[in-house]
């Protein structure tokens, strides 16, 4: 196939589907190592939501070795899904943001690229407040005058209020200059968060003489109710990273090889998160020795251990940690989502800042105050992301066969602009997967399948979208086959 230079490609582009940012990386600047893409998962699954993750498992009635099992079972079905999604971004260079338009059109595409994008700015808004928690607590402990700082302002304290800033500023520095300095700050930040938690478990393994009193309890759970609570532990892991199932390719496009994405997700991502599954689980069965009782919240243990030196390490770690899991997972893609809608106004770095001041507009201090209603939005939006992430594996895989011509994914007026823009098989796929994931969650009668809603929802989505891409009267406007010599990678 042709080559194109980078001069050439950008020339007849439409400018409201196009600029630097979203064109295709060229294969000089994909240098990113499978150690790169592994450390950038690992300072992803190591944050607060995932060490405590083990805690709602076991809540569910699984042993400590039932919840280690689901953990595995839940993050390898992911790998195997993100493998998938992330190989077009490696091969072509290109973003979630350019890549849906295949299945939806570049108009259509705008639909789950806000949807994505909105999810990912409400998760950074909940865990930028819970990162600045920990400053809170580090600082209240260290300087006994912080606690006077008590005055209210818009629903949270003063003390709050310059925490949140402080831990605003700490990701405007990171995004600040671009995918480059993320990178080399998941470079650091992984490995380090492994290193205490290894600390951390070496500290449990000491206090209980062993694996510890919680891998002693057994299952509450027997026969089909056990494998039934396992299969909705499974599914609620997925969860936690269902958005980003599709948004896979934002970082993919950056690595230089088939082989360092897939050695570098398999490493950084089912087994990372295993052991460090297994390390939580470690560290809260020394709690229950050394306390009475397990403490699964990072910064409560930090706090009970009146430690001051381990409460800054450890809350370092902890705001490092979150730190990583934000860029990474949620300013990065939504920062590219923000490009996609706004192309001649935007880059990558203006819309990095924009996205931490729409985070602020979410007021993630008062969801906590009702932690449930955080997961009920959030579940309902990433239930719509299941179905895109079944259309995006169909498209390349089965209606693309997958080859895709770059240049017309920049055009109005190109093969992918099915009606207008509109692509009616990929919208109608994701409105009927979409109402198949959320059914169990608006009828009592049906709520059990709420439990599976991913599953449903990737399942509905590309078995409509996969009857409707090859129907006689879409497959010409919706799934044509590249010509020779279209489409190279730049």
């Amino acid at each position: 196939m042709q080559s194109t230079t980078m001069q050439d490609f950008g020339a007849g582009q439409d400018p409201g589907l196009y600029n630097a940012d979203l064109a295709p990386v060229p294969r000089a600047r994909r240098d990113w190592s499978w150690v790169n893409m592994s450390t950038v998962w690992m300072g992803m699954v190591h944050n607060v939501v995932a060490y405590e993750a083990a805690a709602g498992l076991m809540a569910l009635g699984l042993s400590a070795w039932q919840a280690l099992l689901a953990v595995a079972v839940a993050y390898l079905l992911l790998f195997l899904a993100m493998w998938f999604n992330a190989r077009p971004g490696t091969r072509y260079g290109i973003p979630f943001c350019v890549l849906i338009r295949s299945s939806f059109g570049p108009r259509g595409a705008q639909i789950p690229v806000v949807i994505r994008g909105f999810c990912a700015i409400f998760w950074f808004a909940v865990q930028g407040y819970a990162g600045s928690q920990a400053i809170d607590a580090i600082i209240g402990t260290l300087v006994p005058a912080w606690s006077h700082l008590s005055t209210p302002i818009l629903g949270m304290a003063l003390r709050g209020w310059i925490a949140v800033a402080l831990f605003w500023g700490l990701h405007a520095w990171i995004v600040s200059h671009g995918v480059h300095r993320i990178r080399n700050f998941e470079l650091v930040a992984g490995p380090l968060v492994i290193l205490v938690g290894v600390l951390a478990t070496a500290w449990g393994l000491h206090m209980t003489h062993g694996l510890g009193p919680l891998f002693a309890q057994p299952s509450r759970l027997h026969g089909g109710h056990a494998w039934f609570t396992f299969a909705v532990g499974v599914t609620g892991m997925i969860g936690i990273w269902s958005t980003f199932a599709v948004n896979i390719p934002d970082l993919s496009r950056f690595v230089r090889s088939e082989r360092d994405q897939v050695i570098g997700q398999l490493v950084g991502l089912p087994i990372t998160a295993i052991v460090f599954t297994a390390m939580s689980v470690i560290t809260t069965s020394a709690t229950i020795v050394r306390f009475g009782h397990p403490i699964w919240d990072p910064v409560a243990l930090l706090l009970a251990l009146h430690q001051p030196l381990i409460l800054l390490l450890g809350g370092v770690t902890i705001i490092i940690a979150t730190l990583s899991v934000n860029v990474a997972a949620n300013i990065m893609p939504a920062a590219y989502d923000l490009v996609n809608l706004m192309p001649r106004r935007l880059n990558f770095n203006s819309a990095s800042l924009l996205v931490l001041g729409i985070g602020l507009l979410f007021a993630p201090w008062l969801w906590f105050k009702d932690a449930d209603s955080i997961f009920k939005v959030l579940g309902a939006i990433g239930g719509l992301l299941g179905p895109v992430t079944g259309i995006m594996l169909v498209d390349f895989y089965l209606v693309r066969g997958q080859r895709l011509a770059i240049d017309e994914l920049y055009s109005y007026d190109g093969r992918y602009r099915a009606r207008g823009g509109w692509n009616p098989a990929g919208i109608i796929a994701l409105l009927l997967g979409g109402f198949a994931a959320l059914i169990g969650s608006v009828v009592p009668a049906l709520a059990t399948l709420g439990a599976f809603s991913w599953f449903i929802g990737v399942g509905v989505g590309a078995l409509t979208y996969a009857a409707l891409a090859r129907a006689p009267r879409t497959i010409a406007a919706a799934a044509a086959v590249d010509r020779p010599g279209v489409g190279a990678s730049p």
